[in-house]
């Protein structure tokens, strides 16, 4: 799959546009909407607002951190294996403090994560700050032409760029979740 990140000032024209996609086979997982604005995203009856904590880069912080904790419990592990401390105050101390190590180095990172705008989004700071809006659609190969067919009916819509995609199991995972649980209990 290949992402497409595209600027606008109107939500009701993105409102369309999904519309439009999801008419042509482009499933609501696929398509996201990027705002400052979440209020007025949440109006407009087809648009898909990015959840909150994807906005900031908590889990790319977390994995950082969670690297870090392990090389620092590794570096506890290690040095305890060479000293003569086990002999004297058991093992038990240091696995604790390889195990808070770890911990903390995640939660520092998460930490650290929230405070940022996530890694992907970074780029359109000053488009936000300005009002703007960003889409975000996720396509497979056979879906572009789609795609460019309903882009190029909407002229308020600027390519902003193109990215690498969420994994395509995990976007038809939820489409086929979405679809199951609305089939199965309506």
């Amino acid at each position: 799959m290949k992402r497409h990140f595209y600027v606008s000032d109107d939500l009701d024209d993105l409102d369309r546009i999904e519309e439009e996609l999801e008419s042509t086979g482009v499933h609501r997982p696929q398509i996201h909407v990027f705002s400052r604005d979440d209020t007025a995203v949440e109006t407009h009856d087809h648009l898909h607002n990015i959840e909150s904590v994807f906005k900031q880069d908590v889990v790319h912080g977390t994995i950082v951190g969670a690297w870090i904790g392990i090389a620092l419990a590794a570096l506890v592990i290690l040095v305890t294996a060479i000293s003569d401390w086990p002999e004297t105050y058991t093992w038990v101390p240091f696995i604790l403090l390889a195990i808070v190590l770890l911990g903390f180095g995640a939660w520092s990172g998460g930490l650290y994560g929230i405070q940022v705008p996530h890694r992907d989004f970074k780029r359109f700071e000053s488009q936000l700050r300005d009002g703007m809006h960003v889409f975000i659609v996720d396509v497979d190969p056979q879906q572009e032409s789609s795609l460019e067919r309903v882009v190029s009916r909407h002229p308020r819509l600027k390519l902003a760029g193109t990215g690498k995609a969420t994994p395509r199991w995990i976007v038809m995972g939820q489409h086929n979740i979405k679809k199951f649980t609305s089939e199965t209990f309506p």
